[in-house]
């Protein structure tokens, strides 16, 4: 499998690729790229490196609120292309890109359209405090446990954080110490200054894919250590309903439109602060849906929009898998 995932990966492209089992946690494949031709030991970015994890996250926040029971399955929001909080803008990017709005969303069209007007109203109704509860409970802010050097605790932030982290509002151009609604805006839908490892996306992946265990994942083949985190199916079942359609047509997972093998997806694209404007590709993926033997993530870093560059290596990876 780790050849497979070699081949499959862009070539002069940084970035991770992780597959897993995900009722185990058992790792088939940690791949980490990084271009430089050195001799050196490179950084080993599937579990050391941090990232804005994009729209993967809004797994994240659909568990949450639904745990919370801050939406249901028939609550809808209307896409209106924009909210603004005063001088603020926060577009849908469907919105930004094309000028277009998509009617009600529910939360399984949300996750088929990685709708962000949908996530932003969702993490207001929710609240930063809840949704950081949900989200330590997945694995995010402290190593997973990995049998291996460098594992990172990525970033779950929170008004405490900024606080302590922005000590005055004179501090980086004056921005201030105080968390505002736009802050849990950005962190609804993957970016701000939440930060996470491909490993830990993987394994929030899994949670979903597993039927709502975290298991900690582990190079050994037969170990398994994995919490029950008390998910109800509904939960479950919605999440994956959401993560079908984004890989059928009218979703966002456009290369596995009509795979042979049913599959459950999610795209990412996560802005972070390049002065050109570049976004890392993300893309987060389990198979079959009714029994997952599989479960892939795959990050490109600053190589453009998840779909494009991220899901077709994903989709060589099951290729080879389905094709045994």
């Amino acid at each position: 499998m780790s050849q497979a995932v070699e081949r499959a990966f862009p070539k002069d492209k940084k970035g991770a690729v992780i597959v897993t089992k995900p009722a185990t946690g058992e790792i088939l494949a940690l791949y980490s790229e990084d271009t430089s031709g050195s001799d050196i030991p490179s950084f080993n970015r599937a579990i050391g490196g941090v990232y804005p994890p994009g729209s993967t996250f809004k797994l994240v926040t659909a568990l949450a609120a639904l745990e919370e029971n801050v939406m249901t399955s028939t609550t809808v929001v209307e896409d209106t292309g924009v909210i603004t909080l005063g001088q603020f803008s926060f577009p849908n990017w469907y919105f930004k890109q094309y000028g277009k709005t998509e009617g009600m969303v529910d939360i399984v069209k949300a996750l088929q359209r990685s709708n962000d007007i949908f996530f932003y109203k969702v993490g207001e109704w929710l609240g930063i405090t809840k949704l950081g509860v949900w989200a330590k409970a997945v694995g995010i802010g402290k190593p997973l446990g990995i049998e291996l050097p460098g594992e990172a605790s990525g970033l779950m932030p929170d008004p405490k954080w900024k606080n302590d982290h922005f000590q005055t509002p004179q501090d980086l151009e004056a921005r201030s110490n105080e968390w505002y609604l736009g802050d849990t805006y950005h962190v609804s839908i993957g970016q701000g200054y939440l930060l996470t490892t491909p490993l830990q996306v993987n394994a929030w992946t899994n949670v979903i894919a597993n039927g709502g265990s975290l298991c900690r994942p582990t190079i050994r083949k037969g170990q398994k250590s994995c919490k029950d985190l008390k998910i109800k199916k509904e939960t479950i079942d919605l999440i994956t309903a959401g993560m079908k359609k984004a890989c059928e047509v009218g979703g966002t997972g456009w290369p596995l439109f009509g795979f042979k093998t049913s599959v459950a997806c999610k795209t990412g694209t996560a802005e972070f602060g390049d002065p050109q404007n570049k976004t890392h590709a993300w893309f987060i993926a389990f198979a079959p849906i009714s029994d997952p033997e599989i479960s892939v993530t795959v990050l490109v870093e600053g190589a453009g929009e998840g779909s494009d560059v991220a899901a077709p290596v994903a989709k060589k990876i099951f290729e080879e898998w389905f094709s045994r």
